[in-house]
């Protein structure tokens, strides 16, 4: 131990980055809503994305008995989530831009950052172990932009010139297990900028903000859409994405 201290050292500052891909079972059936009722591709915005594995959503496969949606050769494979219920799978993605913001990016194309991601999962945990390496593999050649900033700012930034600048294009603000890391004012800041953002909303350039945050011994997916603002709770979920009870537009 002694050997390493200066490098121990360092390492104990530097904040937990759980890049959970198995969260992605709870916000599937969000983006795929979103989708569907706008008719429109995705521009995607992560908020606390680290090292942007959930920017990849789309390229993950997702299974639940016998159907399933996404690429069916895709390494990570999201399989036995979903109880009696799950997310429509008819609909298609499109995704015309991947980015995200971070107090610390990670980039899982680097050694380092394979390590740092890998760091975080604990060791007995082989299954999320395989799947993280998984995601890793794929976010080498899915490329994605993860910024460093502020979250409120570096959102209130990308929605300055309407949402988005160009018409055509559905923009979805999302995050999981972030909420809780902001501070009070950035909270506040952040939910201001989303009102406003959705004040500007169009339906030829609506916005989405879609949440998978804490509700006490669970997570709520929860989807908010612009124009027309209602708040709906779409599922609940394992704080590491299993199980999922998926309830759909019903709430």
């Amino acid at each position: 131990m002694q050997h390493h201290e200066a490098v121990l050292r360092e390492l104990v500052h530097r904040p937990v980055q759980t890049n959970e891909v198995g969260r992605c079972a709870g916000l599937l059936g969000g983006f795929l809503e979103v989708e569907r009722q706008t008719g429109l591709p995705l521009r995607l915005l992560e908020v606390g994305a680290a090292g942007g594995l959930m920017l990849r959503w789309d390229q993950y496969r997702y299974e639940a008995g016998h159907e399933g949606w996404g690429d069916s050769h895709s390494p990570v494979r999201i399989t036995g989530v979903f109880g009696g219920e799950h997310p429509r799978f008819d609909v298609l993605a499109r995704i015309v831009e991947r980015r995200g913001c971070d107090a610390s990016p990670i980039d899982p194309g680097t050694e380092e950052g394979r390590l740092t991601l890998q760091s975080y999962v604990w060791p007995d945990q082989v299954e999320r172990f395989r799947q993280l390496a998984a995601a890793i593999d794929v976010a080498r050649r899915v490329s994605a932009l993860v910024d460093q900033g502020n979250a409120p700012a570096w959102v209130e930034t990308e929605l300055a010139d309407g949402v988005p600048g160009v018409p055509g294009v559905a923009t979805v603000v999302y995050h999981s297990i972030v909420w809780q890391y902001l501070s009070k004012v950035d909270r506040a800041c952040f939910e201001r900028v989303m009102a406003a953002a959705g004040e500007a909303a169009t339906h030829n350039k609506p916005l989405a903000w879609l949440r998978f945050e804490p509700a006490g011994n669970v997570a709520e997916v929860r989807l908010q859409l612009w124009p027309g603002c209602k708040d709906r709770l779409l599922a609940r979920s394992g704080f590491h994405g299993k199980p999922v009870q998926w309830l759909g537009l019903e709430n």
